[in-house]
C-alpha cells in the first residue's frame, strides 16, 4: 500500500477489520454490537447497492439523523464509493436543512423519523432514494421512504450474487470525504470541505494523546455530524480497535448514569455544559448544605480532600472505569476545571475548529506541565502561532497550519482566501496566547471582543465564566449597550422556586433581583473599572445555541444595539 492510500478513511476501516475483525465495533448502548467484520461487510454491501443505483465518485449523499451504528455504516458506504458525505446536524432547523439539501443536490438522503418533517416540502429536489436509518415507514402520500433494514437485505443479496466481482473506485487522501455545515456563533453558516487526509491525520494525531487499547469502550453522546465527535468519538476508536456504544439522543443525567453502569466506558467526549450541570447540581449542593464540608473547603488541603472524595463518587457515576473524559466544543468554566483538577478526575480539554477536522490542541493526558485554564499542547503535526501579540499580555490571533486544515469552503473562493493564507496558515478567528510551557490559552473569538469608547478591550467570555459559576445561573451573556456592559442572565427557576416556596410572587421577583444585584456587586469587585457591569437583566428563556452549546451571540448583540 502506498502512503497516499494509508491516509484515507477507507484504509483505516480495512486495516482495523484485518487486525480486530472479531472484536465488537459499533452498536447501540446496552445492545449487542456488530463486530469489525460485520460492520465492514455491511458497509461493502450498502456501497455496492448504491453504486448499482447510480451513486458515483464525487456525488453528494446527506445524512440527517441521530447517532447509531447505521449512521456509521451509511457514512463509510458513501466514502467507499469516493462520494462525499454531507452530515447534517440533527438540531438544524428546517430552513437550514432546506438550504443545505438545495445547495448539495444530494443523490441519496439517510434520515430518521425525528427529522422527517423537515423534508416534507422538498419532494421535487430529492430525486434519489430517502432511506430511514431507524426503519420509519414514512407518511403515505407525503414522502416515500425505504427502510434501512429492507434496503440492506437487498444490498446483502446483491453482494452475494456478485461474489468477488464488485469493485469500487480508487480513493486518494486528497479526495473529499465530507462537506460539513458549521453551526457557528456569527450567523454565517459555512460549508467546510474536509478531505480524507484532513480527517485521518487528525485521528492519528489524537490517538497519541492517551493510551487506548483494543476493546476499550467509548460511549458516544454528542452528534456524529459534528467533527469533534466524528474524529475523536468515531474514527479514533475504530482506528484503535475499540467498541463504540451509542446513547442515541442526548441522555438525561439519570439515563447517562444507567448507560454508564452497564457499559462502564473507558472514554466519553462531552461539551462543558455536561460538567457544569453536574458541578452545580451535584457538587456545590453537597458543599453548601453541610457546614462541616464548607468549613473544610476554606483551606487548600481540606478542599482537595473533599474534592477527591466527590471525584471518586463521580467516577462511580460514570461506571467506575472512566480513564478519559474529553471536554471541548466550547470553553469550560475555570471554577469547574479547578474542581476536576483537584478531584484528580481524568479529563482532557481540547481546542479545535470544524475547519481543522477539528483538533488543534489538547493534552496529552497525564502531562504535568499542562496548565489549568489552557487547552493543552498543540497536537502532533500541527503548528500554532500567535499573530500581532499584545506586548503586555501576549494575546493575539491564533493561526494554525497542518495536514488537518480544510481544503476550503464550498463555492466560496473569496472566504477561503480570507481564511487560509497562501503559505497554508489558517486564521482561526480566536484570540489567545502560548505560555512558557507551550500550552495554548484561548481568550475568545476576536469578533466577540468589545472595544469600549476609551479604547479598552473587554473579553466577555471571561466575565461570563464568573457569572456562570453562580449555582442559580443557568447561562449568561455580556453585551455592550451605549458604551456600557450589560449582563443577561437566564436563571435556574427551579432553584428560585425552592427558595421562595409558599411566598407571594412579588417576593419571588424581589429575591431574584437581590441575587442579581449581589452577583453584579461581587463580580465588579473582581474586575477593572473598564470591564464592570452596569446592570443585570433577567432573561426568561434559554439563549439560542450552536450544536456544542455556544450562545449565538450575533442574535443578541444586535438586539442590544437597538434596545
Amino acid at each position: 500500500m502506498t502512503a497516499e492510500v494509508r491516509m484515507t478513511l477507507n484504509y483505516i476501516l480495512d486495516s482495523s477489520c484485518a487486525k480486530f475483525g472479531d472484536l465488537p465495533a459499533v452498536g447501540m448502548a446496552m445492545e449487542k454490537a456488530l463486530t469489525y467484520h460485520e460492520f465492514h461487510d455491511r458497509i461493502f454491501a450498502l456501497a455496492a447497492r448504491m453504486n448499482r443505483e447510480g451513486v458515483k465518485k464525487g456525488d453528494h449523499v446527506a445524512i440527517l439523523a441521530e447517532n447509531s451504528h447505521n449512521w456509521g455504516i451509511a457514512y463509510f458506504a458513501v466514502i467507499r464509493l469516493g462520494a462525499v458525505a454531507v452530515p447534517i446536524l440533527p438540531d438544524f432547523p428546517e430552513m437550514d436543512v432546506h438550504h443545505i439539501l438545495n445547495e448539495m443536490k444530494v443523490k441519496v438522503l439517510f434520515i430518521t423519523q425525528r427529522q422527517i418533517e423537515k423534508i416534507f416540502e422538498l419532494k421535487k429536489i430529492l430525486a434519489g432514494p430517502i432511506i430511514t436509518l431507524d426503519d420509519y415507514a414514512g407518511v403515505e402520500g407525503v414522502v416515500e421512504v425505504r427502510r434501512f433494514s429492507e434496503y440492506m437485505e437487498g444490498a446483502v443479496a446483491y453482494m452475494q450474487e456478485q461474489k468477488q466481482s464488485v469493485s469500487f473506485p480508487d480513493v486518494a487522501e486528497g479526495d473529499l470525504a465530507s462537506i460539513l455545515y458549521t453551526s457557528g456563533t456569527s450567523g454565517y453558516s459555512k460549508a467546510v470541505l474536509l478531505t480524507h487526509k484532513n480527517l485521518t491525520s487528525n485521528a492519528f494525531a489524537a490517538s497519541t494523546l492517551a493510551e487506548i487499547n483494543p476493546g476499550d469502550v467509548f460511549l458516544s453522546i454528542l452528534p456524529m455530524s459534528h467533527t469533534y465527535e466524528f474524529t475523536c468519538g468515531f474514527i479514533l476508536p475504530l482506528l484503535k480497535g475499540c467498541r463504540i456504544a451509542y446513547a442515541g439522543q442526548t441522555p438525561t443525567p439519570a439515563i447517562l448514569q444507567k448507560l454508564c453502569q452497564h457499559e462502564k466506558p473507558f472514554a466519553i467526549f462531552a461539551v462543558p455544559l455536561v460538567f457544569e450541570k453536574i458541578y452545580k447540581k451535584r457538587v456545590l449542593p453537597k458543599i453548601e448544605k453541610s457546614w462541616a464540608i464548607s468549613l473544610l473547603c476554606k483551606t487548600g488541603f481540606g478542599r482537595r480532600f473533599v474534592y477527591k472524595r466527590i471525584g471518586a463518587k463521580l467516577l462511580e457515576f460514570f461506571g467506575g472505569n472512566l480513564q478519559l473524559m474529553g471536554i471541548g466544543g466550547a470553553a469550560l468554566n475555570p471554577e469547574v476545571e479547578n474542581f476536576l483538577f483537584e478531584a484528580k478526575f481524568p479529563y482532557l480539554i481540547g481546542y479545535g475548529l470544524t475547519e481543522s477536522a477539528p483538533l488543534l490542541s489538547g493534552g496529552p493526558l497525564g502531562d504535568a506541565t499542562i496548565t489549568t485554564g489552557s487547552a493543552g499542547k498543540p497536537i502532533p503535526g500541527v503548528e500554532v502561532k500567535i499573530v500581532d501579540p499584545d506586548p503586555i499580555n501576549g494575546i493575539g490571533e491564533i493561526v494554525v497550519r497542518g495536514p488537518n486544515v480544510m481544503r476550503g469552503y464550498f463555492n466560496d473562493v473569496e472566504k477561503t482566501k480570507e481564511t487560509i493564507k497562501e503559505d497554508g496558515w489558517l486564521l482561526t478567528g480566536d484570540i489567545g496566547f502560548l505560555d512558557e510551557r507551550g500550552n495554548l490559552h484561548i481568550r475568545g473569538r476576536s469578533k466577540n471582543v468589545i472595544v469600549m469608547a476609551n479604547g479598552e478591550n473587554v473579553y466577555p467570555e471571561g466575565i461570563e465564566h464568573k457569572m456562570n459559576a453562580y449555582h442559580w445561573v443557568v447561562e449568561a451573556l455580556i453585551v455592550e449597550n451605549n458604551d456600557k456592559l450589560e449582563a443577561w442572565v437566564y436563571p435556574d427557576y427551579e432553584f428560585i422556586d425552592e427558595q421562595t416556596a409558599d411566598q407571594p410572587r412579588t417576593r419571588r421577583h424581589e429575591y431574584l433581583a437581590e441575587l442579581m444585584e449581589t452577583m453584579r456587586s461581587e463580580i465588579n469587585g473582581q474586575l477593572p473599572k473598564t470591564s464592570r457591569i452596569s446592570k443585570v437583566c433577567e432573561r426568561r428563556e434559554p439563549f439560542i445555541k450552536t450544536a456544542t452549546h455556544k450562545i449565538k451571540r450575533y442574535l443578541y448583540d444586535e438586539h442590544a444595539k437597538v434596545a
